[in-house]
């Protein structure tokens, strides 16, 4: 009876357990997971050749202001943008009338020295011939003497006098110093300027420079003395060689950017001062391999990327050195080579020998 109520028993027991034997065979039968879709890149190291493009404009190579050395009332000023000068002409002139009066005064006041100069010679010369004779005192001849030193004294004087007139009324005329182009023209006749107030802004010598504005990442990556083709925006064949003469060795507050100044090799007629050109500068470098900056991820807190083997599909976590940190690419020094398989998204969810599934594949 006991026999045939445990063989009764064992039999419900073991159809209770037939359903869950079921679901672990089905849990062992299960398919694996799919492979993770990633997308990749081969690597191809990139020719170092890089050229740089900027926006500048056409300024002389030596343009200085011209302001006069007095104030004074604005007579003329006759100059004309862009047009040349020679050395000695009159650029500018201001009321004179002071000026005048003031030599006319010393020109006086040196005759009046002069007239007393004269006198004093003829007084002394008469005290000596009797002083010598006996006939005056030594006293008397040397009063005379020191009288006409005091007249000689007086004249120097004046004609200093007299000297810092004819200046004074020389300076109420600006002429050019050299010959130029006129580039900035400042007040017109009848107002009252400043000593060395800019009257007008003059372009020397027939030198022409092309400026830029530069970001100091170009700066910083630029040959010491890069060649630079500069052509005009409005026509590109209009194109000539330069070399950089100036780096401004401060930003400018505001841009943050730093002024360039390329020397143009024999500027043609069309970069006139004032036109707008284009600069581009080409520099040589070692050629670089770079992905883009989504495939950088760490490993050991040191920069890695994950590299599929092409047999297996499956990836691999492998240091990189950077060379360079860029917006959207980094330069990689080392630990990749031509021909790798890096993946470019999908970094932060692999694991080392994860199959993965190319979605496609950069070049």
């Amino acid at each position: 009876m006991r026999h045939k109520l445990f063989g009764r028993a064992g039999v419900v027991t073991i159809l209770a357990l037939l359903p869950l034997l079921a679901a672990c065979k089905q849990e062992a039968e299960a398919p694996p997971a799919a492979p993770r879709q990633v997308r990749t890149t081969i690597i191809a190291p990139r020719d170092g050749a890089t050229t740089t493009s900027l926006t500048g404009r056409i300024e002389a190579e030596d343009e200085v202001p011209l302001a006069f050395r007095i104030g004074g009332r604005l007579l003329e000023n006759n100059g004309k943008l862009g047009e040349r000068m020679q050395k000695g002409d009159l650029v500018a002139r201001l009321e004179s009338q002071n000026e005048e009066n003031q030599l006319r005064a010393a020109t006086a006041a040196l005759a009046a020295a002069q007239a007393q100069y004269n006198q004093a010679s003829g007084h002394y010369d008469r005290q000596r011939t009797l002083f010598r004779q006996g006939w005056a005192t030594r006293a008397t001849y040397e009063t005379a003497e020191k009288g006409l030193k005091t007249a000689a004294a007086q004249v120097d004087a004046a004609e200093a006098q007299l000297s810092a007139a004819e200046d004074l009324l020389g300076f109420t005329e600006l002429r050019a110093d050299q010959d130029g182009v006129y580039t900035t023209i400042g007040p017109a006749a009848g107002e009252v300027v400043q000593p060395g107030q800019m009257i007008v802004r003059v372009a020397r010598k027939d030198g022409r420079d092309a400026v830029f504005n530069v970001p100091s990442q170009i700066i910083r990556n630029a040959p010491s003395d890069p060649d630079i083709m500069v052509s005009l925006a409005d026509d590109p064949s209009v194109k000539v060689r330069g070399h950089v003469r100036e780096v401004s060795p401060q930003a400018d507050p505001v841009t943050r950017l730093f002024e360039v100044k390329v020397t143009l090799e024999n500027p043609p007629e069309a970069m006139r001062l004032g036109a707008t050109v284009n600069g581009v500068m080409t520099t040589t470098q070692d050629a670089m391999i770079e992905v883009p900056a989504s495939a950088l991820t760490r490993s050991e807190q040191q920069p890695a990327v994950w590299v599929v083997d092409p047999a297996s599909n499956t990836v691999a976590l492998r240091p990189v050195e950077v060379k360079r940190f860029g917006e959207y690419l980094v330069a990689i020094a080392d630990g990749l080579k031509s021909g790798d398989v890096v993946v470019t998204a999908g970094v932060q969810a692999l694991h080392p020998g994860q199959q993965v599934r190319l979605l496609e594949t950069q070049q």
